[in-house]
C-alpha cells in the first residue's frame, strides 16, 4: 500500500483468512490511494473491507495505523495494539488538542541546538493526525483473536514503545512490522531528546535478541520484501548499531557539544546540508538514542539539557 511522498514507498499489509472474516496485520497510511490499494488487494482474494474482522497494528506510526479507523468504520472491526502504544496515542491526541500548532516540536529542536535558520522550512511541523484509539490493548505473549489460527503477540519495543512482532505459531511465520527489515534498519529515536527515563535503542537491541532465536521459516516485514534467515538478520542489525555507537563515541571529547552538532557530524545516507528539517529532526532523534546507550555504558556524559550537550566520560 503506497505511502505518498515517503522514500519507503509502501507498507506491506497482510490479511489472515478466518471463518469470521479477514484479520489484517497493519492497515497502511491514511490516504485515498492507500485505501484504494487495500480495497483492491482484498478484492483480488475475494475479500471485502466490509468483512474485516479485526486489525492488529504492529505499532502506532501512521504508515501502519493510519487507515485502521476507516477500516473499523467500514466493517465494525476491532483494532488492537500494545498497551504502551495505546497510551502514546492517547497522549498524542491530548497534546494536539492543547497545541494544534505543535510548537513543542520547535522547542525541542532548539533545546537540541538547532538554530533559527534550521527551523525556517517548518517541515518538522507537518500535521499528521493521531491514529484511531484501539478497542483492544495487548500485552506480551497474548494470543490474538484470530479464529482458527494461533497468532501470538511478542513485545519488541524500540522503534516504538509498544512495537509488536506477531508469531503465527501454526504457520511457521513471523510478522516483524518495522522491527526486522531485510535490507534497512528501522528508525530508533529518542523523543523528547533529553529524556533519561527511557532507552529505546537499549530496548531495541534486547528485543532483537528475543525474536532472533524463534524457530520460524519465513519473515514477513512491513517494508521491502519477505525473506528467510531471521537470526542472521537480527545479528546484522545489532552489529550495525554497535558500529554506529563507536562512530558517535569517537566524536565525543572533553568539550561539550550539542546534540545537533553531534548529529550533523555523523555519516548519513544523505548529506546533512541537503537534508530537510524533518530528516534532521529524525537524525537527531537517532543520535539521542545512541547517546542514551553510551551514557548507560559509561562512555558519555550529559553536561546540560538546554541546550542539550555531551562530553566523553
Amino acid at each position: 500500500m503506497p505511502i505518498p511522498g515517503n522514500p519507503l514507498a509502501y507498507t506491506l499489509v497482510y490479511a489472515l483468512e478466518t471463518p469470521r472474516g479477514p484479520v489484517l496485520v497493519d492497515a497502511g497510511w491514511e490516504h485515498e490511494d492507500a485505501w484504494d490499494a487495500l480495497s483492491g488487494g482484498l478484492a483480488a482474494f475475494g475479500m471485502d473491507v466490509a468483512d474485516v474482522y479485526g486489525v492488529v497494528v504492529t505499532h502506532h506510526h501512521p504508515d501502519h495505523a493510519g487507515l485502521a479507523g476507516r477500516v473499523r468504520e467500514a466493517s465494525g472491526a476491532w483494532i488492537a495494539m500494545h498497551r504502551a502504544d495505546a497510551d502514546l496515542v492517547r497522549a498524542f491526541r491530548a497534546m494536539v488538542e492543547q497545541d494544534a500548532d505543535r510548537a513543542w516540536m520547535s522547542d525541542s529542536l532548539r533545546r537540541a541546538g538547532a538554530r533559527e535558520a534550521d527551523l525556517a522550512d517548518g517541515s518538522h511541523r507537518r500535521p499528521v493526525d493521531p491514529p484511531a484509539q484501539p478497542d483492544r490493548e495487548l500485552e506480551d505473549r497474548d494470543l490474538i483473536d484470530v479464529p482458527g489460527r494461533r497468532l501470538r503477540a511478542i513485545w519488541t519495543p524500540g522503534h516504538s514503545p509498544g512495537h509488536l512482532c506477531l508469531h503465527l505459531e501454526d504457520g511457521d511465520r513471523i510478522f516483524t512490522g518495522d522491527h526486522v527489515l531485510p535490507r534497512i534498519t528501522p528508525h530508533i529515536g529518542l523523543y523528547p531528546y533529553e529524556r533519561t527515563d527511557v532507552d529505546p535503542l537499549g530496548d531495541f537491541l534486547a528485543s532483537l535478541a528475543r525474536v532472533g532465536d524463534l524457530p520460524v521459516d519465513e519473515v514477513l516485514p512491513a517494508h521491502q520484501f519477505r525473506f528467510h534467515g531471521l537470526a542472521a538478520r537480527t545479528r546484522d542489525i545489532a552489529a550495525h548499531h554497535e558500529a554506529r555507537l563507536a562512530e558517535l563515541a569517537a566524536l565525543l571529547t572533553g568539550e561539550p557539544r550539542t546534540l545537533w552538532d553531534l548529529a550533523s557530524a555523523l555519516i548519513w545516507r544523505e548529506a546533512w546540508p541537503e537534508m530537510s528539517l524533518q530528516s534532521r529532526q529524525m537524525a537527531a532523534g537517532e543520535a539521542a538514542a545512541h547517546l542514551r546507550v553510551l551514557e548507560s555504558r559509561g562512555q558519555a556524559s550529559r553536561r546540560s539539557d538546554d541546550p542539550l550537550t555531551f562530553t566523553a566520560r
